[in-house]
């Protein structure tokens, strides 16, 4: 007897190992994916401009960065205590300019030389709504409190979104012509736009992420049809029923590496855990020669693991 409808999948022929390089761009489900990657510990940058929810800001950065773009003090504001840019996340906001254009600068450096070094980007879509900003006539990655009567709310076409997409793929061959590019859509419901104004959003980026992946090198991962179809049940979301619980992520997660990561990867992965689940172990008493003999195995195992792979990096905490 069958109990829930499965998504079918194909393994990707450009899977993912510990010689990849990967930039993960968008919404909080490519954090979600990203720290699982990093928890392995996997090569990878994520986010350098906080999460970015629309497609336009998800180009936008891409853009910026291979031109080398440098924010100057007249690209930002001051608002509620803080400076802020319209083209990053409140997370890159600060009491102090300088401190946002060091992290904007520092942000803008980093997607460059990943971009240019990354074997696969993963871009996830979490909405087709945007605000433009009136006086700027731009449109913006994130409000910051600013009062809604200096914004208008607008839903991208797809068409609009297609072309945006594209627009990044063309950037992306430009600087790396053998990079993967991985679109998703993220699960997450943004129900504070409408239930009808969500859906509609997810539907124009589903079908511009159809026509952007006819192209070469560019492939679609069903995270919100996943959500959607197989986890189609309360028990899978947060308490306040849009987002996707642990126990969700961790199915996803399951799925994405099944399909995306290496089974030549798998062991290197599960000594890792094993060493990132030592490293959280906590002692009832340190002093203890059980205790000793444990940290001696983990630093092991972690010594072992440098020695193979030098990227990765351990803090041992006991």
């Amino acid at each position: 007897m069958k109990l829930q409808t499965q998504i079918p999948l194909q393994k990707a022929e450009k899977r993912i190992d510990y010689s990849s390089q990967l930039l993960l761009l968008g919404s909080c489900f490519a954090e979600n994916i990203g720290n699982k990657l990093a928890h392995y510990q996997f090569q990878q940058l994520q986010n350098p401009f906080g999460i970015l929810f629309h497609p336009l800001a998800i180009t936008n950065l891409i853009l910026n960065a291979i031109e080398g773009r440098e924010y100057s003090e007249k690209e930002i504001f001051f608002h509620k205590e803080r400076w802020h840019s319209f083209e990053a996340h409140s997370s890159l906001s600060a009491p102090s300019k300088e401190k946002v254009l060091l992290q904007l600068n520092k942000g803008i450096v980093k997607t460059k030389a990943q971009l240019q070094n990354a074997t696969h980007i993963v871009i996830s879509l979490g909405t087709a709504w945007i605000y433009r900003h009136l006086q700027s006539n731009s449109t913006v990655v994130n409000c910051h409190k600013v009062a809604q009567s200096a914004f208008v709310k607008e839903l991208l076409t797809v068409t609009e979104i297609t072309n945006s997409l594209e627009q990044l793929m063309d950037a992306v061959k430009k600087v790396n012509p053998k990079a993967i590019v991985l679109f998703t859509i993220s699960p997450v419901r943004h129900l504070k736009d409408g239930f009808i104004e969500n859906q509609r959003s997810k539907a124009h980026l589903i079908a511009a992420v159809h026509e952007v992946t006819k192209n070469a090198n560019a492939f679609y991962f069903p995270a919100y049809e996943i959500m959607m179809d197989e986890l189609r049940d309360y028990r899978f979301y947060e308490t306040d029923m849009i987002h996707p619980n642990s126990l969700a992520i961790d199915y996803i997660w399951q799925k994405f590496r099944e399909h995306w990561i290496s089974e030549d990867g798998y062991p290197i992965m599960d000594q890792v855990h094993t060493v990132q689940n030592g490293l959280d172990h906590k002692a009832f008493n340190e002093a203890s020669e059980e205790h000793q003999a444990f940290l001696k195995s983990l630093e092991a195992k972690i010594t072992y693991l440098k020695k193979a792979y030098p990227f990765m990096s351990f803090e041992i905490k006991g």
